[in-house]
């Protein structure tokens, strides 16, 4: 299988390599926006041994003929880029979001939808090992019924500022994913939320009309509580952890050996080893295992496991979020449904 690869950026990069790891992968097609670096990262695969060569452009990309597309650009080009791969009937693989906004995301299901070619977004969390343990526990029934869930996701370095302005703001870009992970242990919907934020840190985050730090509490369909902190600051190490509590027993995800949770107890020494640093770390294995199942979807020996219908649901719940914390007021899911 020839697959191509849109964005060399750092997740492009490793996801590179990880594509050319994936039995049935033959060689890999790259191109960028900025074509030097997709012709830089084709010469270090193949000084590596890997088949791989840089396309111009992504027409030029898909002329050279691809069987599945991998979407790893800026964000403000997924949507178009999307467009372009179902236009000519090519399964894609694309990095949450789909699209900056509500309408350019149902834009883009719609025509998912017309067209019946794979589309599969990148939620990794699906894949981690704790997460998929949790979603056994709960649907299981072994923790009871759930009274609490306390998501967290924190950065350890804020990203470069010219990537704010693109970036959605941190309830769509980072805590997005604490949304979507929600939904998918428990099977249950959002019905609204409740979210403030804060900036503490850099002055480019106020100056792009985002903040650094939030915290949001999410009320679903069935009477469930959750809150989803995030941060842009978190000093220890990259922080992504969710406890699962419920009226028989918890479950814990991201407690390991590597959790940034130095204690304050006297005598304990847990966690010893190094903390993780970035999500590239923390969700190395989740990331092989979401490409793999990708090239599975692409030639139709399995179903998309993450539709864009589904990330739009996520959306949803990160605007309301946003809304929430401009206006200083609870929203509801319906209300930005539109």
């Amino acid at each position: 299988m020839r697959l191509g690869l849109i964005g060399t950026g750092r997740i492009g990069t490793m996801h590179a390599r990880t594509l050319l790891n994936v039995d049935g992968v033959t060689d890999l097609r790259i191109t960028d926006a900025l074509p030097e670096r997709a012709s830089r990262l084709a010469d270090e695969l193949r000084s590596e041994g890997w088949a791989a060569e840089a396309a111009g452009t992504s027409d030029d990309l898909y002329s050279g003929g691809v069987d599945a597309v991998v979407i790893t650009a800026a964000t403000h080009a997924h949507a178009a880029l999307i467009h372009a791969a179902l236009d000519r009937e090519v399964p894609v693989f694309c990095e949450k979001p789909v699209a900056l906004d509500a309408p350019g995301t149902r834009e883009v299901v719609e025509h998912d939808e017309a067209v019946r070619t794979p589309l599969q977004i990148g939620f990794q969390r699906r894949y981690d090992a704790g997460y998929r343990a949790a979603r056994d526990a709960i649907r299981s029934g072994r923790l009871g019924w759930l009274h609490t869930l306390r998501a967290v996701t924190g950065d350890q370095d804020p990203p470069p500022a010219e990537y704010i302005a693109t970036s959605g703001g941190l309830f769509r870009d980072c805590s997005i994913h604490d949304f979507d992970v929600l939904r998918w242990i428990t099977g249950r919907e959002v019905v609204s939320v409740y979210a403030r934020g804060a900036n503490r840190g850099a002055d480019f985050f106020a100056a792009g009309d985002d903040v650094d730090t939030g915290a949001a509490l999410l009320e679903f369909d069935d009477g469930l509580l959750a809150t989803a902190t995030a941060t842009r600051y978190n000093g220890a190490g990259h922080d992504v952890r969710l406890e699962v509590c419920g009226s028989r027993d918890a479950v814990f995800v991201g407690n390991d050996d590597r959790a940034p949770l130095p204690s304050a107890e006297q005598g304990v020494t847990w966690p010893s080893a190094e903390p993780y640093r970035t999500f590239l770390e923390r969700f190395r294995s989740a990331y092989v295992a979401e490409l793999t199942e990708f090239v599975e979807v692409a030639a139709g020996r399995r179903p998309n496991p993450c539709t864009a219908a589904e990330a739009l649901e996520a959306l949803y719940v990160a605007e309301a979020c946003d809304l929430s914390r401009r206006t200083g007021r609870p929203v509801t899911i319906e209300e930005v449904r539109g």
